[in-house]
């Protein structure tokens, strides 16, 4: 199975790609992180990650699609030659989806890869005055848009956008997996959860390993 690439520069939002990437984990998508230089990048959200590679290190042929979440300052990031002279190299290519939210999509534009795209973006009106790198002419204003092989969203909408891109990938999931819950009338059924029967023998074999090793580590 191809892999995600998750694109990561400093001060990113962490939370609003932590439901796509909790999707990826649960249906067993891989993905690794890239960053300019590998050093530890740290989210707005007060996490340091390190980050699996650099990005010299990013081969097309592993991946069907990459990630670019929002970020706190964007300018900093928008100013990195590095990041930019990576995304330049898809422009065209059809064949890798890419899903932006918040400011993700203002790299995206930089890099020229919203030429004839429709797209939504959480930017400041004031920025893209003094930083006019996307076609304003292609916005459309609503929370997530889909147009060929790209996905773009409003940081509020990390719910939604979570549940486009895994559909996207062939990942059969709810469209609403992640709608509010208050307001809703529930069972007690619904708050009783079973592992899917496909994943149980596994799960118990990771379960008797763990046991196995802490049984050894108190000896």
């Amino acid at each position: 199975m191809k892999k995600t690439a998750v694109l990561l520069y400093p001060l990113f939002s962490l939370q609003e790609i932590g439901a796509l990437t909790e999707l990826f984990k649960f249906y067993q998508r891989e993905i690794v992180t890239f960053s300019a230089g590998r050093e530890p990048v740290k989210s707005e959200d007060g996490f340091t990650i390190l980050p699996d590679r650099d990005l010299t290190e990013f081969r097309r042929e592993e991946f069907d699609s990459l990630v670019l979440p929002g970020i706190w300052e964007p300018l900093p990031v928008l100013l990195d030659d590095r990041i930019i002279r990576f995304l330049e190299q898809f422009r065209g290519d059809d064949g890798l989806l890419i899903a932006a939210i918040s400011a993700g999509p203002l790299l995206l534009g930089r890099a020229g890869l919203l030429e004839g795209k429709r797209f939504t973006h959480g930017v400041f009106e004031e920025f893209l005055d003094a930083f006019p790198v996307m076609p304003r002419e292609n916005t459309v204003r609503t929370y997530l848009v889909e147009d060929g092989n790209l996905i773009t969203a409003y940081g509020g909408a990390f719910r939604e956008f979570a549940a486009a891109v895994a559909r996207k990938l062939g990942i059969d999931c709810p469209a609403q997996i992640f709608a509010p819950m208050a307001g809703k009338d529930y069972a007690e059924e619904d708050f009783i959860f079973h592992l899917p029967p496909e994943i149980l023998p596994e799960a118990r074999a990771f379960w008797d390993k763990c046991l196995e090793e802490a049984a050894q580590q108190s000896q």
